[in-house]
Protein backbone atom coordinates (compact mmCIF):
# COMPACT_ATOMS: atom_id res chain seq x y z
CA UNK A 1 0.00 0.00 0.00
CA UNK A 2 1.32 3.40 -0.98
CA UNK A 3 0.15 6.70 -0.41
CA UNK A 4 1.15 9.71 -2.84
CA UNK A 5 2.12 12.76 -1.16
CA UNK A 6 -1.48 13.97 -1.77
CA UNK A 7 -3.76 14.36 1.58
CA UNK A 8 -6.07 11.53 1.64
CA UNK A 9 -10.27 12.11 1.36
CA UNK A 10 -11.69 11.41 5.01
CA UNK A 11 -14.06 13.70 6.06
CA UNK A 12 -16.65 15.81 3.36
CA UNK A 13 -14.70 18.65 3.02
CA UNK A 14 -11.08 17.85 1.68
CA UNK A 15 -8.41 19.07 3.78
CA UNK A 16 -7.28 22.32 3.31
CA UNK A 17 -5.11 24.43 6.20
CA UNK A 18 -7.77 27.69 5.92
CA UNK A 19 -10.53 25.15 6.27
CA UNK A 20 -9.32 22.46 9.06
CA UNK A 21 -9.20 24.05 12.58
CA UNK A 22 -6.17 22.22 15.00
CA UNK A 23 -8.02 22.26 18.20
CA UNK A 24 -6.56 21.74 21.81
CA UNK A 25 -9.03 20.07 24.29
CA UNK A 26 -6.11 18.72 26.35
CA UNK A 27 -5.66 19.47 30.49
CA UNK A 28 -3.28 22.45 29.60
CA UNK A 29 -5.69 24.53 27.59
CA UNK A 30 -6.34 26.99 29.52
CA UNK A 31 -9.80 27.88 28.06
CA UNK A 32 -11.35 24.93 29.26
CA UNK A 33 -13.14 24.51 32.62
CA UNK A 34 -14.98 21.60 33.53
CA UNK A 35 -17.94 22.31 31.22
CA UNK A 36 -16.06 20.96 28.54
CA UNK A 37 -17.24 17.03 29.59
CA UNK A 38 -20.71 18.30 28.86
CA UNK A 39 -21.47 17.63 24.91
CA UNK A 40 -23.55 20.69 24.63
CA UNK A 41 -20.78 22.90 26.20
CA UNK A 42 -17.90 21.47 24.32
CA UNK A 43 -20.34 21.31 20.62
CA UNK A 44 -20.09 25.03 21.82
CA UNK A 45 -17.09 25.92 21.96
CA UNK A 46 -15.53 24.31 19.11
CA UNK A 47 -18.30 26.09 17.16
CA UNK A 48 -17.23 29.14 18.66
CA UNK A 49 -13.41 28.35 17.46
CA UNK A 50 -14.77 27.16 14.10
CA UNK A 51 -16.52 30.67 13.41
CA UNK A 52 -13.55 32.74 14.60
CA UNK A 53 -11.64 31.01 12.02
CA UNK A 54 -13.59 30.67 9.38
CA UNK A 55 -13.06 27.01 9.36
CA UNK A 56 -15.20 24.02 8.61
CA UNK A 57 -13.88 21.01 10.53
CA UNK A 58 -11.75 20.93 13.72
CA UNK A 59 -9.77 18.17 14.27
CA UNK A 60 -6.91 17.25 16.64
CA UNK A 61 -5.69 14.97 19.80
CA UNK A 62 -3.57 12.82 18.73
CA UNK A 63 -1.86 11.90 22.48
CA UNK A 64 -3.39 14.48 24.01
CA UNK A 65 -4.01 14.50 27.92
CA UNK A 66 -7.80 15.00 28.11
CA UNK A 67 -10.59 15.57 31.19
CA UNK A 68 -13.01 14.86 28.99
CA UNK A 69 -13.25 11.16 29.82
CA UNK A 70 -13.15 11.77 34.01
CA UNK A 71 -17.26 11.89 34.16
CA UNK A 72 -17.32 8.14 32.13
CA UNK A 73 -16.91 5.12 34.22
CA UNK A 74 -15.85 3.47 31.06
CA UNK A 75 -12.49 4.98 31.31
CA UNK A 76 -12.27 3.54 35.09
CA UNK A 77 -10.78 -0.30 34.69
CA UNK A 78 -7.69 0.49 36.70
CA UNK A 79 -8.64 2.07 39.93
CA UNK A 80 -5.29 3.52 40.70
CA UNK A 81 -4.37 5.24 37.68
CA UNK A 82 -6.90 6.73 34.68
CA UNK A 83 -6.78 6.43 31.00
CA UNK A 84 -7.21 9.98 29.80
CA UNK A 85 -4.32 10.11 26.47
CA UNK A 86 -5.96 9.91 23.44
CA UNK A 87 -4.54 7.62 21.00
CA UNK A 88 -6.15 8.70 17.23
CA UNK A 89 -7.65 11.95 16.21
CA UNK A 90 -10.95 13.82 16.32
CA UNK A 91 -12.38 15.30 13.74
CA UNK A 92 -15.39 17.57 14.67
CA UNK A 93 -18.36 18.04 12.55
CA UNK A 94 -21.89 18.13 12.14
CA UNK A 95 -23.80 14.84 13.28
CA UNK A 96 -24.79 13.55 9.72
CA UNK A 97 -21.56 14.54 7.79
CA UNK A 98 -20.67 11.90 5.60
CA UNK A 99 -17.03 9.88 6.32
CA UNK A 100 -15.21 8.87 3.57
CA UNK A 101 -12.40 5.65 2.99
CA UNK A 102 -8.92 7.27 2.70
CA UNK A 103 -7.65 4.15 1.39
CA UNK A 104 -8.74 0.89 -0.10
CA UNK A 105 -9.81 -1.71 2.61
CA UNK A 106 -12.10 -4.53 3.51
CA UNK A 107 -14.47 -4.80 6.32
CA UNK A 108 -12.51 -6.76 9.33
CA UNK A 109 -15.17 -5.75 12.15
CA UNK A 110 -17.65 -3.45 13.69
CA UNK A 111 -19.82 -3.52 16.58
CA UNK A 112 -22.24 -0.61 18.56
CA UNK A 113 -20.58 -0.05 21.77
CA UNK A 114 -23.33 1.18 24.00
CA UNK A 115 -21.79 1.98 27.13
CA UNK A 116 -21.49 5.96 28.04
CA UNK A 117 -17.91 7.33 26.90
CA UNK A 118 -17.51 3.86 24.29
CA UNK A 119 -17.47 4.77 20.71
CA UNK A 120 -20.86 3.95 20.32
CA UNK A 121 -20.90 2.66 16.20
CA UNK A 122 -17.68 1.65 15.10
CA UNK A 123 -16.00 -0.01 12.18
CA UNK A 124 -12.56 -1.12 11.81
CA UNK A 125 -10.93 -1.51 8.19
CA UNK A 126 -8.24 -3.58 7.18
CA UNK A 127 -5.26 -2.25 4.45
CA UNK A 128 -2.66 -4.21 2.97
CA UNK A 129 0.87 -2.41 3.36
CA UNK A 130 3.90 -3.85 2.20
CA UNK A 131 5.45 -4.56 5.75
CA UNK A 132 1.93 -6.27 6.28
CA UNK A 133 -1.92 -5.92 7.35
CA UNK A 134 -2.72 -2.62 9.21
CA UNK A 135 -6.07 -1.25 10.62
CA UNK A 136 -8.40 2.03 10.44
CA UNK A 137 -11.05 2.18 13.39
CA UNK A 138 -13.79 4.36 12.85
CA UNK A 139 -15.71 5.31 15.73
CA UNK A 140 -18.67 7.86 16.87
CA UNK A 141 -20.78 6.63 14.03
CA UNK A 142 -24.05 6.26 12.75
CA UNK A 143 -25.90 2.84 14.05
CA UNK A 144 -27.93 2.97 10.35
CA UNK A 145 -23.95 2.37 8.96
CA UNK A 146 -23.27 -0.78 10.73
CA UNK A 147 -26.90 -2.05 8.17
CA UNK A 148 -25.56 -4.64 6.01
CA UNK A 149 -22.08 -4.89 6.75
CA UNK A 150 -20.26 -8.15 6.29
CA UNK A 151 -16.84 -8.83 6.83
CA UNK A 152 -14.54 -8.65 4.10
CA UNK A 153 -16.84 -6.44 2.32
CA UNK A 154 -14.16 -3.74 0.39
CA UNK A 155 -14.71 -0.36 0.23
CA UNK A 156 -13.10 1.82 -2.17
CA UNK A 157 -10.72 5.13 -1.69
CA UNK A 158 -13.13 8.19 -1.75
CA UNK A 159 -16.20 6.11 -0.84
CA UNK A 160 -18.65 7.03 1.89
CA UNK A 161 -18.10 4.61 4.82
CA UNK A 162 -20.55 5.77 7.16
CA UNK A 163 -21.35 9.33 8.80
CA UNK A 164 -21.20 11.13 11.71
CA UNK A 165 -23.80 9.68 14.87
CA UNK A 166 -25.35 12.46 17.27
CA UNK A 167 -24.99 12.54 20.71
CA UNK A 168 -27.68 10.31 21.48
CA UNK A 169 -25.96 7.53 20.03
CA UNK A 170 -22.07 8.18 19.73
CA UNK A 171 -21.42 7.65 23.24
CA UNK A 172 -22.03 10.71 24.45
CA UNK A 173 -19.90 13.51 23.19
CA UNK A 174 -20.59 16.26 20.61
CA UNK A 175 -20.64 15.19 17.15
CA UNK A 176 -17.09 13.70 15.66
CA UNK A 177 -15.14 10.95 14.09
CA UNK A 178 -12.62 8.90 16.01
CA UNK A 179 -10.15 8.04 13.48
CA UNK A 180 -7.47 5.47 14.50
CA UNK A 181 -3.80 3.83 13.02
CA UNK A 182 -3.39 0.17 14.52
CA UNK A 183 -0.42 -1.93 13.51
CA UNK A 184 -1.75 -4.95 15.54
CA UNK A 185 -5.04 -5.29 16.29
CA UNK A 186 -4.31 -8.36 18.59
CA UNK A 187 -7.79 -10.58 19.36
CA UNK A 188 -9.65 -7.12 19.30
CA UNK A 189 -13.16 -7.41 17.22
CA UNK A 190 -14.91 -4.42 16.66
CA UNK A 191 -13.06 -2.20 19.63
CA UNK A 192 -9.35 -1.23 20.18
CA UNK A 193 -8.28 1.07 23.34
CA UNK A 194 -8.54 4.74 22.16
CA UNK A 195 -7.40 6.31 25.26
CA UNK A 196 -4.92 4.99 27.44
CA UNK A 197 -2.98 5.26 30.67
CA UNK A 198 0.63 6.96 30.83
CA UNK A 199 2.35 3.37 31.89
CA UNK A 200 1.23 1.98 29.18
CA UNK A 201 1.88 4.70 26.70
CA UNK A 202 4.68 3.81 25.60
CA UNK A 203 3.20 0.22 23.76
CA UNK A 204 0.21 2.49 22.40
CA UNK A 205 2.72 4.46 20.75
CA UNK A 206 4.30 2.24 19.06
CA UNK A 207 0.71 0.50 17.75
CA UNK A 208 -1.02 3.44 16.89
CA UNK A 209 0.96 5.82 14.76
CA UNK A 210 0.30 9.43 14.21
CA UNK A 211 -2.77 9.13 12.02
CA UNK A 212 -2.35 12.56 10.94
CA UNK A 213 1.27 11.33 9.13
CA UNK A 214 -1.12 8.14 7.75
CA UNK A 215 -3.57 10.56 6.15
CA UNK A 216 -0.68 13.58 4.98
CA UNK A 217 -2.63 16.22 6.86
CA UNK A 218 0.62 17.59 8.41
Amino acid sequence: MEKSGIPLPLMHIPFEREKYLLVDLSVSNPDLGASIRDPEACQAYLDEQLRQHGAGIAYGGYLEQRALYTSFTHFKDDPSEDRNIHLGVDFWAAAGSPVLVPLDGRVHSWAYRQNAGDYGPVIILEHDSGSGKMYALYGHLSPTDLQGLHQGQVFRQGQVLAHLGDVEVNGGYAAHLHFQIIRDLGSYSGDYPGVCTASSLDFYRQNCPDPLIFLNYQ
